[in-house]
Order: C-alpha cells, then sequence, then structure tokens
C-alpha cells in the first residue's frame, strides 16, 4: 500500500548522513569544541580481535539461521521467553569475548584496566558502607563528590550492590548480564499485549539481536535500567478493554517508581506510556494515565523521603550542576540536538531503525509513542552524546514499532537479523566503546 510518507525513513537516513559528516568536518577542521573524537559516537577506531572470535562467529551464524524457528507456533510462550534469554546472554557474552577475550566482561569496572572504572559505580561502596541510612540521607550533599556515574543517578543501584554484595568487578558485571538480559523477553512479554503473537516473538528477538543491546548489554548499568523500565512499561501498557488495567496501571506506576530510584531517564516510559494510551485509546485515557502515575510517584517518593530522609528534589539539583559542570558544558547544543538521536539510531541497529521509521511513516501508535519520546529527549538536551548507552532503554519500543513492520514481511527476518549480526561483530570489532 503507497502511503503519503513513504519518504520519511529516506529523509531521516539523509539528516543522519549530514549530522555525522558536520560532526567531523567541525571536530577535524574547526577549533568549535564538539565533546567526543568522532561525533556523534563516543568511542574510538581501534581494532580488537581475540581467539574467540571464532566462537561468536559461529554462535551469530547459528542465531541467523535458527530464529525463523522462533516463529513456530508449537512453541508455548514460556519457551519463548526463555530462548530469548538465553540466545541473548550467549550472544551477548560471546561478542564481548570476541574483542578481548573474557576478561572483556568485567573490564570497564575494574582500575587496573580501564580508565572509566573511576567514574563508575564501585568506588562509591564505601560511603554505603557507612550505612545505607547515611548514604540516603546525606545523598544530595554527597552527589558532588561521587564518581560521574554515580553522581549521574539515583541511589538505587549502590544500595543494591551493598546489600548483594557485588563489591568486585566480577560480581557487578555478572548482575548488570543476567539483569540486563532479561530485557529480551520482556521485550516480547510488552509486545504481546501490542501487537500479535508473532510481531511479540519479532520484537523479543530484534531485542535480542540489536547491536546496542549485545554490546552496551554486558558491563554497563544502563542494560539493567532498560530491564526495570520494561518491567514498568509492560503493565502501564495494559489495553483499556481487558479486565485488570487499572490495577496493572497502578502497578506500572509503582514500578515506575521503583526504576526512578536508579535512573531519572526512565520517567521518560511513562511518557511513552502515556502518548501510546493516547494513540490507542483517546485524550482521556492518556490523562487518566498520567494521573495514576502522577500520584503515585509523587506519593511514594514523600513517603520514601520522609523515611529515609533521601531528598529527590535537592539531588536532582545536585545532578544537574555536576552535569552542567562535566563535559556535557562543552558539548553544543545546536550538533547534539541531532547528534543524540541519530547516535543512538545508528547504533541501535540500521534495520531496526529502517523498519520503525517506515512504521512512523504510516502512523502506527507504537512508533508515533516512541519517536515523539525521542524528539522531546533530544529537545531538552539532558542527554548530548554518549546516547548509544544512555538511551539503551529506549531501544525496547523502537524494537516494538520495528516488528510490526517485519511482521508484514517475515520473509525478511533472515536478512534482517544477519545484517544486524554483521553490524554488531563489525562495530565490537572495529571501535572501542569503552565498555
Amino acid at each position: 500500500m503507497t502511503h503519503p510518507r513513504r519518504w520519511l525513513p529516506h529523509a531521516v537516513f539523509a539528516v543522519g548522513a549530514l549530522t555525522i559528516a558536520v560532526g567531523l568536518i567541525v571536530r577535524r577542521f574547526t577549533d568549535t569544541p564538539i565533546g567526543v573524537p568522532w561525533p556523534p559516537a563516543l568511542g574510538n577506531p581501534d581494532l580488537g580481535v581475540h581467539p574467540l572470535l571464532a566462537l561468536s562467529l559461529a554462535l551469530f551464524a547459528t542465531a541467523v539461521v535458527l530464529c525463523p524457528r522462533l516463529l513456530d507456533e508449537r512453541l508455548t510462550p514460556g519457551r519463548v521467553a526463555l530462548i530469548l534469554f538465553a540466545g541473548t546472554l550467549a550472544l551477548r557474552l560471546a561478542l564481548a569475548a570476541g574483542r578481548g577475550g573474557t576478561g572483556e566482561w568485567d573490564k570497564v569496572f575494574d582500575t587496573a584496566r580501564s580508565f572509566e572504572a573511576p567514574n563508575e559505580y564501585l568506588p562509591a561502596l564505601p560511603t554505603v558502607d557507612l550505612g545505607p541510612g547515611y548514604f540516603l540521607d546525606r545523598f544530595a550533599e554527597l552527589v558532588p563528590s561521587m564518581p560521574v556515574h554515580v553522581a549521574g543517578h539515583p541511589p538505587g543501584l549502590p544500595l543494591v550492590m551493598h546489600f548483594l554484595g557485588l563489591d568486585t568487578p566480577a560480581r557487578l558485571a555478572a548482575f548488570c548480564i543476567v539483569v540486563g538480559a532479561i530485557a529480551a523477553p520482556l521485550t516480547y512479554g510488552l509486545a504481546r499485549e501490542l501487537l500479535e503473537e508473532r510481531g511479540a516473538r519479532l520484537a523479543g528477538l530484534l531485542m535480542a539481536i540489536s547491536p546496542q543491546a549485545l554490546m552496551f548489554g554486558v558491563t554497563t548499568a544502563d542494560a539493567v535500567y532498560a530491564t526495570l523500565g520494561l518491567l514498568a512499561a509492560w503493565p502501564l501498557a495494559r489495553a483499556r478493554n481487558v479486565p485488570g488495567t487499572f490495577l496493572a496501571q497502578v502497578l506500572g506506576a509503582v514500578m515506575l517508581f521503583v526504576a526512578t530510584l536508579f535512573a531519572w531517564s526512565l520517567l521518560a516510559v511513562g511518557a511513552w506510556a502515556a502518548i501510546l494510551a493516547w494513540r490507542r485509546h483517546g485524550l482521556r485515557s492518556a490523562i487518566e494515565l498520567s494521573a495514576i502515575c502522577g500520584v503515585v510517584l509523587l506519593a511514594l517518593h514523600g513517603a520514601f523521603a520522609a523515611l529515609t530522609g533521601f531528598d529527590p528534589i535537592g539531588t536532582v539539583r545536585a545532578t544537574e550542576e555536576v552535569y552542567r559542570l562535566g563535559i556535557a558544558s562543552i558539548r553544543p547544543y545546536w550538533y547534539w540536538l541531532f547528534g543524540s538521536p541519530v547516535g543512538f539510531l545508528l547504533v541501535l541497529g540500521i534495520p531496526i531503525t529502517w523498519l520503525a521509521l517506515r512504521e512512523l511513516a504510516r502512523g502506527t501508535d507504537e512508533a508515533v509513542a516512541i519517536f515523539a519520546v525521542l524528539a522531546i529527549a533530544a529537545v531538552m538536551g539532558f542527554t548530548k552524546a554518549e546516547t548509544e548507552r544512555i538511551w539503551l532503554f529506549f531501544a525496547p519500543f523502537v524494537c516494538l514499532a520495528a516488528a510490526r513492520g517485519l511482521s508484514r514481511r517475515p520473509e525478511l527476518l533472515v536478512p534482517v537479523a544477519a545484517a544486524l549480526a554483521a553490524q554488531a561483530l563489525l562495530h565490537e570489532a572495529l571501535s572501542d566503546t569503552v565498555w
């Protein structure tokens, strides 16, 4: 069917190419600071190949060949979820090991092997060990003295690390890898609320083999945040006419509160759900869902502050001050207005982005919702650069949109999977992404 906005994917890709070209020209031939060496990507070209790459290639080839079997109607939803979890876990580990061996799995958290480790979460543990109550009560005041990643987030993850004993690079990496891999089956579960079964399975599969999810799903806390975002999004996306919708939405709002104790950015999940409700059920439904989220968030954050002394408003202000004085201050808004979404959509997977943009051209609800949120995030400018990692939690929602389009053309599944696998392998081998 011909669509009047069929030009949209081509236009977005053209803007993306222009953004990359402008960034490289400004970076190489002018004195204007951009804030990254190869805009809009954070990493540097750096060949990394390990003998385990042979295993990585074999696993990816197997995954591409076998992925159509995930659509077998004889597979129960439980088995589909288990396959998605095991598959993405194996691919994530294999991809990282193919670059530098198994040491890549926890390298970024180890101060002896990574320059980024002092900015990560482990250096904050001695402060948490003084007492979780003290840590929460004084967190807003402690933000300026915390490592960059701790200062940029609420105190949820350091507290979990304290209570679970995640006090070594290996333990923290294992936690991030396993929890992050749950995002693939959760994407499938969320998609079952919105798409027919085949589309839902394709959504989970796209998330499992997305280059972004594979590369940054190992040893980044952002993989954990992506899973938390999905735990909130699933009940928030419950259809209006399904019994128990109100209770599900309240549960989703509670999960959104929990998620915001780990990353302020996960509030965007609530915005996505509200826009989706508007598209699917009308403005009244969106207002009702927004009201539920607002009341629950205010009530629970108020109660949590009263019980623990945690000051969310003071923390946000302190975080904003740290962000304003950090490297973001030299990253020009005019460039990253386009550079941030381009960097994210590029590493997410070129085929996924193309499919999702085609659905945006069609005006499908899932595509409109996520691209609206991406546009808002870019305009607000809270994240300038590093979106290939920081915006990982947006990936499942783009995969949802792409899966609707792919379900119309299932014969493209193997070529799409092969292209995603090739992009992930090439990007990991040729680029030092830090994480």
